[in-house]
Protein backbone atom coordinates (compact mmCIF):
# COMPACT_ATOMS: atom_id res chain seq x y z
CA UNK A 1 0.00 0.00 0.00
CA UNK A 2 2.41 2.85 0.64
CA UNK A 3 4.05 5.09 -1.93
CA UNK A 4 6.16 8.23 -1.16
CA UNK A 5 2.91 10.62 -0.75
CA UNK A 6 1.67 7.92 1.99
CA UNK A 7 5.14 7.63 3.68
CA UNK A 8 5.73 11.25 3.81
CA UNK A 9 2.48 12.09 5.16
CA UNK A 10 3.23 9.53 8.04
CA UNK A 11 7.10 11.42 8.36
CA UNK A 12 4.50 14.92 8.71
CA UNK A 13 2.65 13.07 11.70
CA UNK A 14 5.46 11.17 13.42
CA UNK A 15 7.24 14.67 13.15
CA UNK A 16 4.63 16.33 14.84
CA UNK A 17 3.66 13.76 17.31
CA UNK A 18 6.85 12.15 18.53
CA UNK A 19 9.57 14.96 18.18
CA UNK A 20 10.31 15.63 22.22
CA UNK A 21 9.08 12.67 23.21
CA UNK A 22 11.36 9.83 25.12
CA UNK A 23 11.60 6.36 23.74
CA UNK A 24 10.07 4.54 26.81
CA UNK A 25 9.87 0.96 25.49
CA UNK A 26 10.25 -1.57 22.57
CA UNK A 27 8.12 -4.82 22.07
CA UNK A 28 9.81 -6.74 19.00
CA UNK A 29 6.98 -9.06 17.86
CA UNK A 30 8.65 -10.57 14.56
CA UNK A 31 12.40 -10.97 14.97
CA UNK A 32 12.61 -11.51 10.89
CA UNK A 33 12.23 -7.49 10.51
CA UNK A 34 15.03 -6.71 12.41
CA UNK A 35 18.11 -6.50 10.37
CA UNK A 36 20.58 -5.55 12.67
CA UNK A 37 20.97 -8.76 15.26
CA UNK A 38 23.84 -6.83 17.06
CA UNK A 39 21.90 -3.82 17.49
CA UNK A 40 18.83 -4.62 18.67
CA UNK A 41 15.67 -2.04 19.48
CA UNK A 42 16.67 -1.63 23.25
CA UNK A 43 19.29 0.49 21.70
CA UNK A 44 16.35 2.99 21.49
CA UNK A 45 14.93 3.05 24.98
CA UNK A 46 15.62 6.18 27.00
CA UNK A 47 16.48 8.28 23.80
CA UNK A 48 14.81 11.22 23.11
CA UNK A 49 13.31 11.85 19.47
CA UNK A 50 14.59 14.98 17.55
CA UNK A 51 13.67 14.30 14.05
CA UNK A 52 12.14 12.33 11.06
CA UNK A 53 13.32 12.00 7.98
CA UNK A 54 11.91 10.29 4.31
CA UNK A 55 14.21 8.34 2.34
CA UNK A 56 12.01 6.72 -0.34
CA UNK A 57 9.37 4.52 0.96
CA UNK A 58 11.77 4.52 4.48
CA UNK A 59 11.39 6.70 7.63
CA UNK A 60 13.95 7.54 9.75
CA UNK A 61 13.40 8.11 13.53
CA UNK A 62 16.43 10.03 15.08
CA UNK A 63 17.03 10.18 18.19
CA UNK A 64 19.45 11.65 20.94
CA UNK A 65 20.33 11.38 24.86
CA UNK A 66 22.11 14.33 27.20
CA UNK A 67 25.45 15.58 25.37
CA UNK A 68 25.05 13.45 22.39
CA UNK A 69 23.15 11.94 19.54
CA UNK A 70 21.68 8.59 19.62
CA UNK A 71 20.88 5.88 17.28
CA UNK A 72 18.34 6.14 14.41
CA UNK A 73 15.84 3.40 13.87
CA UNK A 74 14.99 3.30 9.82
CA UNK A 75 11.74 1.51 8.67
CA UNK A 76 11.38 0.54 5.19
CA UNK A 77 7.18 -0.56 4.77
CA UNK A 78 8.55 -2.39 1.46
CA UNK A 79 5.11 -3.32 -0.40
CA UNK A 80 2.83 -3.84 2.58
CA UNK A 81 4.38 -2.37 5.97
CA UNK A 82 2.52 0.57 7.33
CA UNK A 83 1.96 2.10 11.05
CA UNK A 84 -0.93 3.18 13.10
CA UNK A 85 -1.56 4.79 16.73
CA UNK A 86 -2.44 2.12 18.87
CA UNK A 87 -5.55 2.82 21.42
CA UNK A 88 -7.22 1.18 24.05
CA UNK A 89 -10.43 0.40 21.96
CA UNK A 90 -8.70 0.39 18.10
CA UNK A 91 -8.75 -3.11 16.20
CA UNK A 92 -5.70 -4.35 15.03
CA UNK A 93 -5.54 -3.64 11.38
CA UNK A 94 -2.94 -6.05 10.29
CA UNK A 95 -0.23 -8.28 11.85
CA UNK A 96 1.85 -6.62 14.16
CA UNK A 97 5.67 -6.41 13.66
CA UNK A 98 6.92 -4.33 16.50
CA UNK A 99 5.39 -1.79 19.26
CA UNK A 100 6.98 1.36 19.84
CA UNK A 101 5.48 3.39 23.41
CA UNK A 102 6.50 7.30 23.85
CA UNK A 103 7.05 8.98 27.17
CA UNK A 104 4.30 12.08 27.38
CA UNK A 105 4.43 15.17 29.35
CA UNK A 106 3.08 15.41 32.55
CA UNK A 107 -0.74 14.64 32.47
CA UNK A 108 -0.03 12.40 29.44
CA UNK A 109 0.43 8.90 28.50
CA UNK A 110 2.11 9.46 25.73
CA UNK A 111 1.95 7.35 22.40
CA UNK A 112 2.37 3.45 21.22
CA UNK A 113 2.98 3.63 17.44
CA UNK A 114 2.44 -0.01 15.98
CA UNK A 115 4.34 -0.89 13.10
CA UNK A 116 2.92 -3.71 10.69
CA UNK A 117 2.51 -5.38 7.43
CA UNK A 118 -0.24 -7.12 5.78
CA UNK A 119 1.25 -8.95 3.09
CA UNK A 120 1.69 -12.44 2.18
CA UNK A 121 5.10 -12.10 2.82
CA UNK A 122 7.47 -9.75 5.29
CA UNK A 123 7.88 -7.05 3.53
CA UNK A 124 8.53 -4.61 6.64
CA UNK A 125 12.06 -3.67 8.00
CA UNK A 126 13.39 -2.59 11.01
CA UNK A 127 17.72 -0.98 11.10
CA UNK A 128 19.03 0.60 14.14
CA UNK A 129 21.57 2.14 12.39
CA UNK A 130 24.23 5.52 13.51
CA UNK A 131 23.80 6.98 9.97
CA UNK A 132 20.66 5.92 7.48
CA UNK A 133 21.93 7.82 4.54
CA UNK A 134 25.06 5.10 4.82
CA UNK A 135 22.25 1.57 4.78
CA UNK A 136 22.20 0.72 1.37
CA UNK A 137 18.68 0.69 1.45
CA UNK A 138 18.86 3.92 1.47
CA UNK A 139 22.18 4.53 -0.59
CA UNK A 140 21.18 2.31 -3.47
CA UNK A 141 17.94 5.03 -3.69
CA UNK A 142 17.69 6.58 -7.08
CA UNK A 143 16.38 10.96 -7.13
CA UNK A 144 13.02 11.46 -5.58
CA UNK A 145 10.77 12.53 -8.32
CA UNK A 146 9.22 15.78 -6.37
CA UNK A 147 13.59 16.74 -5.39
CA UNK A 148 15.59 19.27 -6.89
CA UNK A 149 17.44 16.43 -8.48
CA UNK A 150 14.91 15.17 -10.85
CA UNK A 151 15.80 17.28 -13.49
CA UNK A 152 14.39 16.59 -17.17
CA UNK A 153 18.46 15.92 -17.47
CA UNK A 154 18.62 13.26 -14.66
CA UNK A 155 15.18 11.29 -15.90
CA UNK A 156 16.45 11.20 -19.87
CA UNK A 157 19.21 9.55 -17.92
CA UNK A 158 16.96 7.30 -15.77
CA UNK A 159 15.23 6.59 -19.43
CA UNK A 160 17.83 6.98 -21.83
CA UNK A 161 18.29 3.33 -23.84
CA UNK A 162 17.00 1.34 -21.43
CA UNK A 163 15.13 -2.12 -22.63
CA UNK A 164 13.15 -2.04 -19.70
CA UNK A 165 9.31 -1.91 -19.86
CA UNK A 166 7.97 0.89 -18.34
CA UNK A 167 5.81 -0.14 -15.92
CA UNK A 168 8.70 -2.09 -14.42
CA UNK A 169 10.86 1.20 -14.48
CA UNK A 170 8.77 3.32 -12.78
CA UNK A 171 8.80 0.55 -9.66
CA UNK A 172 12.34 0.12 -9.75
CA UNK A 173 13.66 1.64 -6.37
CA UNK A 174 17.48 2.13 -7.65
CA UNK A 175 16.38 4.73 -10.51
CA UNK A 176 13.48 6.49 -8.59
CA UNK A 177 12.42 6.59 -5.11
CA UNK A 178 8.82 6.38 -4.02
CA UNK A 179 6.63 4.82 -6.76
CA UNK A 180 5.65 1.65 -6.30
CA UNK A 181 2.23 -0.44 -8.38
CA UNK A 182 -0.60 2.26 -7.64
CA UNK A 183 1.17 5.33 -8.55
CA UNK A 184 2.69 3.79 -11.79
CA UNK A 185 -0.39 3.55 -13.58
CA UNK A 186 -1.60 5.85 -12.60
CA UNK A 187 1.38 8.20 -14.12
CA UNK A 188 1.34 5.87 -17.20
CA UNK A 189 -2.49 6.23 -18.00
CA UNK A 190 -1.53 10.49 -17.47
CA UNK A 191 1.23 10.34 -19.99
CA UNK A 192 -1.01 8.11 -22.47
CA UNK A 193 1.44 5.37 -22.27
CA UNK A 194 1.90 1.52 -22.50
CA UNK A 195 2.73 -0.10 -19.30
CA UNK A 196 4.84 -2.32 -21.58
CA UNK A 197 6.22 -0.05 -24.11
CA UNK A 198 10.09 -0.03 -23.45
CA UNK A 199 11.64 2.99 -22.27
CA UNK A 200 14.24 2.87 -24.83
CA UNK A 201 11.43 3.49 -27.64
CA UNK A 202 10.07 6.77 -26.39
CA UNK A 203 10.78 9.62 -28.38
CA UNK A 204 11.26 13.02 -27.19
CA UNK A 205 7.07 13.82 -26.93
CA UNK A 206 6.77 10.73 -25.12
CA UNK A 207 9.38 11.43 -22.63
CA UNK A 208 8.14 14.49 -22.38
CA UNK A 209 4.73 13.85 -21.52
CA UNK A 210 6.46 11.04 -18.78
CA UNK A 211 8.48 13.27 -16.88
CA UNK A 212 5.58 15.51 -16.53
CA UNK A 213 2.74 13.12 -16.21
CA UNK A 214 5.47 11.98 -13.14
CA UNK A 215 5.69 15.21 -11.42
CA UNK A 216 2.45 15.77 -11.67
CA UNK A 217 0.25 12.96 -10.21
CA UNK A 218 2.85 12.70 -7.40
CA UNK A 219 2.71 16.55 -6.72
CA UNK A 220 -1.16 15.64 -6.57
CA UNK A 221 -0.59 12.71 -4.30
CA UNK A 222 1.51 14.55 -1.78
CA UNK A 223 -0.97 16.96 -1.41
CA UNK A 224 -4.42 14.71 -1.06
CA UNK A 225 -2.13 12.69 1.31
CA UNK A 226 -0.91 15.15 3.57
CA UNK A 227 -2.64 15.36 6.89
CA UNK A 228 -4.76 12.49 6.42
CA UNK A 229 -5.10 10.12 9.74
CA UNK A 230 -2.88 7.20 9.66
CA UNK A 231 -6.08 4.81 9.33
CA UNK A 232 -7.13 7.34 6.62
CA UNK A 233 -4.57 6.42 4.44
CA UNK A 234 -5.25 3.77 2.56
CA UNK A 235 -8.85 4.41 1.83
CA UNK A 236 -8.02 8.21 0.88
CA UNK A 237 -5.48 6.74 -1.81
CA UNK A 238 -7.70 4.12 -2.93
CA UNK A 239 -10.47 6.84 -3.73
CA UNK A 240 -8.11 9.07 -5.36
CA UNK A 241 -6.90 6.60 -8.22
CA UNK A 242 -8.44 7.29 -11.88
CA UNK A 243 -7.43 3.36 -13.35
CA UNK A 244 -5.62 1.47 -10.71
CA UNK A 245 -8.15 -0.87 -9.02
CA UNK A 246 -10.62 0.03 -11.27
CA UNK A 247 -11.00 -3.32 -13.66
CA UNK A 248 -14.11 -2.80 -15.39
CA UNK A 249 -15.25 0.38 -14.91
CA UNK A 250 -15.18 3.34 -17.22
CA UNK A 251 -11.82 5.29 -18.06
CA UNK A 252 -12.85 8.73 -16.29
CA UNK A 253 -11.09 10.60 -19.32
CA UNK A 254 -12.65 8.04 -22.07
CA UNK A 255 -14.76 6.16 -21.15
CA UNK A 256 -13.37 2.85 -22.00
CA UNK A 257 -13.56 0.26 -20.12
CA UNK A 258 -10.27 0.21 -17.79
CA UNK A 259 -8.67 -3.21 -18.03
CA UNK A 260 -6.05 -5.56 -15.62
CA UNK A 261 -2.66 -5.66 -17.23
CA UNK A 262 -2.26 -8.85 -18.75
CA UNK A 263 -0.23 -10.95 -16.66
CA UNK A 264 -0.29 -9.07 -13.67
CA UNK A 265 -2.99 -11.21 -11.88
CA UNK A 266 -5.53 -8.20 -11.59
CA UNK A 267 -2.72 -6.03 -9.77
CA UNK A 268 -2.21 -3.42 -12.35
CA UNK A 269 -4.49 -1.35 -14.97
CA UNK A 270 -4.63 0.55 -17.82
CA UNK A 271 -6.75 1.87 -20.71
CA UNK A 272 -6.33 1.16 -24.33
CA UNK A 273 -8.00 4.09 -25.33
CA UNK A 274 -6.03 6.13 -23.91
CA UNK A 275 -2.80 4.10 -23.78
CA UNK A 276 -2.35 1.39 -26.55
CA UNK A 277 -4.30 3.11 -29.44
CA UNK A 278 -7.37 1.30 -28.70
CA UNK A 279 -5.82 -2.37 -28.96
CA UNK A 280 -6.24 -4.11 -25.79
CA UNK A 281 -2.30 -5.89 -24.52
Amino acid sequence: MPESPEVDALAGILQIRLVGREVREVDLEEFRALKTRNRPLTELVGRTVTGVRRFGKHVSLDTSEPGRSGPSLLIGFGRAGWAFWVEEDAEEQAPVIARIRFGGAEGDDGEELALTDAGDWLSLSLTVTDDPTNEPSVTKLGPDPLSDDFTREAFEGITGKRRKQLKALLQEQESLAGIGNAYSDEILHAARLSPTMHAADLDEDERGRLYAAIREILRGAFAGRRDVPLERQKAEKVAAMRVHGRTGEPCPVCGDEVRDVPGSKGGAQYCATCQTGGVPL
